[in-house]
């Protein structure tokens, strides 16, 4: 076995492969670039090396300066992670000549699987169902059309060396086949440094699910049941799950076996992913094979009990696989949810900054329940615009899949992430959306749920009389800690304040409270509610009992009131005497500026081009210019017709938020 092993990555991967080689007694190497000099994986490591400036085409991803980390530490092995030089031959081959272990599968399975135009050609070969497409190199836009048109509408336009969603694009027509095609292109050579691009058949009603397999230098292979991965938003994996609610044996055992085909085909070993396209018919088709670990890989772990990534290295060590076909079962029911720094209510953009405050929940393993989560972050750490912007993983598991959304549930509403935009009000939403729930879901789920994107949750009126409820409770313990810094006296067993007024939205009812030993009676209208909680002032996260139901609640203690985040919702309580309501109802409404004639920026990001000149008018969806960040390519867009009065900004110029790029004439 190897005594130490270098990771040629960063992030909440570094960590991951960190915990398992630190449990087989394997020391590890981290390297880094100057923005991640302060990180996390750098400090968990034994030993880490600086190997150059933040963007990754000058750091992560050249291969010359991995080798000179692995010379200079004397690291028997590489785990490449995923992403990066993950799935690149070359580097494979590189650390061959240098007499190096890859963790990861031969360089002949790794060419063949990681060109997607080649993959599809060897899937259908060795018996594996595949999509309807154009294998062949498509040299431009016009090519494009032409070949789409022949497949018939809609297709799916993707980069040959692409993955994680980059260099993808949906088309229904031949309009954004044209925009489509160049975008996937741009953002294929970007990421890849590889801008080849093919067309294929998007199936409608399509859910994506994938096998994972794993498999030796001996010739075993295995399939570890299924993810479930259909909660997608621009062609990226949300929110994933293990096993998925719409296989039945017969067709998990179909698709599991194709997978093993496919990766015996092509002499395959290490961990490996086979992602198909299933129909509502259960018809499923080959969609890419991942020669590498995947994000998702934890809930596969925790239906199975293998940790992946102790495979993967004792497989690089030349030993067998210790399980067999048979040996495989799969146990309770496993969810996984990416944390990302992206804002939900800007349509998912990029969010970049310092975590002021990073508390995830509490990870647990017991017999009924499951909290783990996958970071590569810690609080006051900084979130970068040069990489991915996961955050964590959030995952739980549990013997059923309805206890294991609700274990997730509470796991999102007890986990604190302040400083930057981030999507855990949009995941807290999905979990509780009666579709998720029942499990009819496809990888449209997003766009057909959220059309006009995510604003947020309406909470029903009697969650948030409990909310209110505890608002009120609350307040009191604000009172109780100003009465005992002043001297002042309470009496805890009467009818405190008989009169308050609690405001929701634009609705106000009276309310009174009355405190009790272990718990309080607050009184909201004619509803009364019991609510029990060891709360103090300056906590930001409250656990409450209300008429005997838990709620988790993120705190903040407001002037009047209380602002409380829970299930995707943003609840303002104010809590007032009457004669402040009274007051406060005449306070004019604070109205927003007038940003009507402005295009702003809205994320950080790198202007790549500008599609208009000043003078021009522009019609409703015209693109208007096209922003780069975290590696994602964004094409702005004329809301309605105009004229150009003033452009502020040019290609190659780096914008905050809100910036404004430019103006339009009244």
């Amino acid at each position: 076995m190897f005594k130490k092993i270098l990771i040629a990555n960063r992030g909440e991967i570094a960590c991951r492969v960190i915990k398992s080689a630190r449990k087989m007694g394997i020391k590890t190497v981290a390297v880094y670039s100057d923005a991640d000099r302060n990180a996390l994986h750098v400090s968990m490591a034994d030993e880490a090396v600086h190997i150059g400036p933040p963007p990754a085409s000058e750091s992560y991803i050249v291969i010359d300066k991995i080798l000179e980390a692995v010379r200079a530490t004397g690291a028997e092995a590489v785990h490449p992670g995923y992403g990066f030089l993950s799935e690149r031959a070359e580097f494979a081959q590189a650390l061959a000549k240098e007499g190096v272990a890859f963790i990861g599968p031969p360089v002949g399975a790794i060419e063949a699987m990681g060109d997607k135009i080649t993959s599809k050609k060897l899937a259908s070969e060795a018996g594996v169902s595949t999509v309807p497409g154009y294998m062949g190199l498509i040299e431009d836009a016009e090519e494009a059309v032409k070949i789409s048109n022949e497949i018939g509408y809609p297709v799916m336009i993707k980069a040959s060396a692409g993955g994680g969603g980059k260099g993808m694009r949906i088309a229904w027509n031949d309009d954004e086949t044209r925009e489509g095609f160049q975008s996937s292109k741009n953002e294929a050579k970007s990421s890849f440094g590889d801008d080849r691009i093919f067309i294929e058949k998007f199936v409608t009603q399509p859910r994506h699910i994938e096998i994972q397999v794993l498999g030796d230098q001996h010739g075993n292979c295995i399939y570890l049941g299924e993810r479930e991965c259909s909660i997608q938003r621009r062609n990226q994996k949300v929110v994933e799950e293990a096993p998925s609610p719409f296989l039945d044996e017969k067709t998990r055992k179909a698709m599991g076996e194709q997978a093993v085909a496919l990766s015996k085909a092509v002499d395959y070993c290490s961990a490996g992913t086979v992602e198909f396209i299933v129909d509502g018919e259960r018809n499923f088709y080959f969609l890419e094979m991942n020669t590498r670990l995947q994000v998702e890989h934890p809930v596969t772990e925790l239906i199975t009990g293998v940790d992946l990534v102790e495979q993967m290295i004792k497989v690089a060590a030349g030993e067998r696989l210790s399980i067999a076909q048979d040996d495989v079962t799969l146990t309770g029911w496993a969810m996984e949810s990416r944390i990302y720094a992206e804002d939900p209510y800007r349509n998912f953009l990029p969010s970049i900054g310092r975590l002021t405050r990073y508390r995830p929940p509490m990870e647990i393993a017991q017999n009924d329940q499951v909290v783990r989560n996958d970071t590569g972050v810690f609080e006051g750490g900084e979130i970068s615009m040069f990489y991915d912007p996961m955050i964590a993983k959030l995952c739980t598991w549990a013997p059923d899949r309805g206890a294991a959304i609700e274990a997730m549930r509470n796991a999102l509403d007890g986990f604190e992430l302040e400083g930057i935009g981030h999507n855990i009000p949009f995941l807290a939403a999905v979990m509780d959306h009666p579709r998720f729930v029942s499990g009819n879901i496809t990888t449209a789920f997003i766009e057909e749920e959220y059309p006009d994107g995510f604003e947020g949750v309406t909470l029903d009126e009697t969650t948030e009389r409990k909310l209110a409820a505890g608002a009120v409770a609350l307040k009191m313990r604000v009172e109780d800690r100003a009465a005992q810094i002043s001297g002042a006296m309470r009496n805890h067993t009467r009818i405190v304040q008989p009169d308050w007024v609690v405001r929701l939205g634009k609705s106000q009812l009276n309310a009174s409270i009355i405190r009790g030993e272990t718990e309080d009676v607050v009184l909201i209208g004619d509803e009364r509610f019991e609510v029990a909680t060891d709360w103090q002032p300056g906590q930001t996260l409250c656990t409450a009992t209300v008429n005997g139901e838990r709620l988790i609640a993120k705190t903040d203690i407001t002037t009047g009131g209380a602002r409380l985040r829970y299930r995707g919702a943003d609840l303002k309580v104010q809590v007032m005497s009457p004669r402040t309501a009274e007051l406060a109802a005449l306070m004019p409404e604070k109205l927003p500026p007038d940003t009507s004639k402005m295009l702003l920026c809205p994320m950080p990001g790198l202007v790549v081009s500008v599609a208009v000149e000043v003078g021009q008018e522009v019609q409703e969806g015209q693109a208007l210019c096209t922003i780069e960040a975290m590696k994602m390519e964004n094409v702005l867009r004329a809301e309605k017709r105009g004229v150009i009065s003033k452009i502020n900004a040019g290609a190659g110029d780096s914008l905050a938020v809100d910036e404004v790029i430019m103006e339009f004439e009244g």
